[in-house]
């Protein structure tokens, strides 16, 4: 099984930042997805920011030019950098992290998606 923790939430001023990370952790081979969305009661899930394996970081038309995501130097880690916080940002940010497990020697694998239990950001005066 695999485990995703985020930290970092809190109370943040508008116009402030905040820097969340993300840790995976347990029977991992890869990861090919590890990113953020956030959801406020009653909403569905808001696509924020990831990176995916190979790839660019992408980002939510709502976040794009305030938020950055970036690995961490612990392994199997990303940040997400809020910058120019406004209330609209507020809510519970989810960690999701797509892993791979390779399953013979060919490199044959399967993968899954594990959800953190997600950390608050409120961001009000």
């Amino acid at each position: 099984q695999v485990q995703v923790v985020e930290s970092g939430g809190g109370l943040v001023q508008p116009g402030g930042s905040l820097r969340l990370s993300c840790e995976a952790s347990g029977r991992i081979d890869s990861i090919d997805f590890m990113g953020w969305y956030r959801q406020v009661p009653g909403n569905e899930r808001e696509f924020v920011a990831a990176i995916i394996s190979g790839g660019r970081p992408n980002y939510g038309d709502s976040v794009k030019g305030r938020f950055t995501i970036s690995r961490g130097n612990a392994k199997n880690t990303v940040h997400l950098q809020m910058d120019s916080l406004n209330p609209a940002d507020t809510g519970v940010y989810y960690c999701k992290a797509t892993v791979r497990r390779v399953i013979n020697v060919e490199g044959a694998y399967r993968t899954m998606e594990y959800w953190g239990k997600g950390t608050l950001v409120t961001v009000s005066s």
